[in-house]
């Protein structure tokens, strides 16, 4: 087996043709910690211990591990505990050792589920705006010193939130977040890539995103209407029905046209376009993808050969193009 570096992305390619599946993902540091992330993770949302079979669920695991995956994210109301189960039944079987991150209120419950002593890193989801910053910060510090997590991070917390748990962690001599876990697409671009890149210098707080593809979509699958097998008409997304018919969801339609049609220019499907220009901002550590199937997640890693096509005038395309290039006013001010 031939492997050599692609030294403008960092990824380490297998080319031998005997070898059907290519690609193997490079590692990031997960923000400026000692945590090594494959540059794509897998979430567990809606697809483990629900939407799909444990089986198939074994078979996209397999898939992603083979091609260099070491991250997997759940949550402990995942399919009520049961997308837990399903990981934790499928590391134990297969004798795997890899980066578990959790967002947890009960994190010994989400232990036990998972089978696991411990985790690589446990996230606060949203801040409770009921317990000071301070109890907080000593929480996730007692976490790790117990020995149930390495590390901890924030998810969808505010820049002024981390500032303030990271300041609180340096005068009590407790543990700062090394990550925040942010929403970022096309559409929704201003704290991956103005307000996170400032913690990342200042602190070393890095970036794992989620929704790629923004619930599916980036892939144009609803360009002519809501698909009945689709997330859209699932029970309980009546919310991201509205979303596509309301006036701003048909404005993001036309644009994931003409986004297609540059995806065909390079040889990639939407899907792959849309992740390697999530991959191709400055500190995300990893881009978590979620799949139901294995066609899905083979054509989502795919994503790492489209990184380096993305030079900088065709960013400066898909800028025009999207029209929402978020705006560093400090910057422009200093000018």
């Amino acid at each position: 087996m031939n492997l050599f570096v692609n030294v403008t992305g960092g990824l380490v390619w297998c080319n031998d043709p005997s070898v059907d599946l290519l690609i193997w993902l490079f590692c990031r540091n997960l923000g400026k910690s000692g945590l090594r992330v494959s540059c794509l993770g897998l979430g567990t949302w809606v697809t483990f211990g629900s939407q799909i079979s444990d089986e198939m669920a074994e078979s996209v695991m397999t898939v992603a591990y083979d091609s260099g995956v070491n991250l997997f994210d759940t949550v402990e109301v995942y399919a009520s505990g049961r997308a837990e189960t399903t990981l934790g039944n499928i590391l134990k079987k297969k004798g795997w050792r890899m980066a578990i991150c959790v967002c947890v209120a009960g994190l010994r419950g989400s232990l036990s589920r998972l089978q696991l002593d411990y985790v690589d890193i446990v996230f606060a989801n949203r801040t409770d705006v009921n317990a000071p910053m301070e109890e907080i910060v000593r929480a996730m510090t007692f976490v790790i010193e117990q020995g149930m997590a390495m590390y901890w991070g924030t998810s969808r917390w505010n820049v002024v939130e981390i500032m303030e748990a990271y300041s609180i962690a340096r005068q009590f001599n407790l543990i700062p977040p090394v990550c925040e876990q942010a929403e970022y697409h096309y559409f929704q671009r201003d704290k991956v890539e103005l307000h996170l890149p400032e913690l990342y210098h200042k602190i070393g707080v890095g970036a794992m995103t989620w929704s790629p593809l923004a619930c599916g979509l980036l892939t144009g699958k609803y360009n002519e209407g809501v698909p009945e097998s689709s997330r859209a008409a699932m029970k309980g997304y009546a919310w991201l029905k509205e979303r596509l018919c309301s006036d701003e969801g048909k404005k993001q339609l036309s644009k994931i046209k003409e986004l297609h049609l540059l995806a065909d220019r390079l040889n990639c499907t939407a899907a792959q376009l849309a992740i390697a220009w999530c991959l191709r901002s400055e500190g995300v550590s990893s881009v978590l993808l979620g799949v139901s199937n294995t066609e899905q997640l083979l054509e989502n890693l795919g994503s790492v050969r489209v990184l380096s096509q993305l030079t900088p005038p065709l960013i400066a395309e898909m800028d025009a193009l999207l029209g929402n290039k978020p705006r560093n006013v400090k910057k422009e001010a200093r000018r």
